[in-house]
């Protein structure tokens, strides 16, 4: 059992979340009311399927790396937002996200966690992106259909393929998410591949005349771990029944 605001004030301090200039707020976003928390549910995206997840599990705290309130969006609380939101509450679930703060993580975070997953080598944080663009490299080069389907099977998903030529790939980019655009500052580190979530139509382009492979690898499919991670540290540090759920998403 562990009180709300201890987990915020322990999740802020670990992810050095006011450090970040984030599209959303980092941290509480919606207080149920509860203050004591037993059970926590963490997942990728606060949709209704996960609320409806969270509440079946009778959870105190939903715990997210997409959470609300999203700069430039409309705020107004109605249709499914409120929906949502009043869900949470009636059902004293409270909620948090973290967002930019949850990519960076040099541990816990999904860029981290990715390179775990790909078995990545010599892996750094290239910081003129805010620590969010990683660079690494495989013990020995991989073919680009070997590297699709190491990510495949690690992944549980295909990642799109834009090919730039028959070279093995030893040096590899990534960042996590809707990172496309960050495939130029890869390509002027020398790298062989870029890793991200989504895919732009202009990416297209820009891969084949750098000369740089693309994988688009999902979204939803590279940013799983990190809130995991965040999850299962606090079900350790604080005595929590965590459980991670997965509501699937082919973005």
């Amino acid at each position: 059992m562990a009180d709300l605001f201890e987990l915020e004030r322990f999740c802020n301090e670990l992810l050095d979340s006011s450090s970040f200039e984030d599209y959303c707020p980092n941290g509480l976003q919606v207080d149920s009311g509860v203050r004591q928390v037993q059970r926590l549910v963490t997942g990728v995206t606060a949709s209704q399927a996960l609320i409806d997840e969270a509440v079946s599990w009778q959870s105190d705290l939903l715990l997210v790396h997409h959470g609300y309130f999203w700069r430039g969006e409309e705020q107004p609380l109605v249709g499914y937002k409120g929906r949502r939101v009043r869900t949470l509450i009636q059902q004293g679930i409270s909620l948090m996200a973290y967002h930019l703060p949850l990519d960076a993580h040099p541990e816990l975070g999904n860029n981290k966690q990715l390179a775990v997953l790909l078995e990545l080598d010599d892996v750094e944080v290239l910081q003129e992106t805010g620590g969010l663009l990683w660079r690494g490299s495989f013990r020995s080069p991989l073919a680009a259909e070997q590297l699709a389907g190491k990510m495949s099977a690690v992944l549980n998903r295909q990642p799109l393929h834009i090919p730039a030529g028959d070279s093995p790939i030893s040096r590899v980019c990534w960042c996590t998410g809707a990172a496309q655009s960050y495939i130029e500052k890869a390509a002027a580190h020398g790298t062989d591949a870029y890793i991200s979530g989504e895919i732009s139509e202009q990416t297209v382009h820009i891969a084949r005349e750098l000369g740089v492979h693309y994988f688009a690898a999902g979204h939803h499919a590279t940013e799983r771990y990190g809130v995991r991670a965040l999850g299962g540290l606090l079900s350790k540090e604080f005595g929590l029944e965590h459980r991670f759920i997965e509501v699937e998403n082919p973005v």
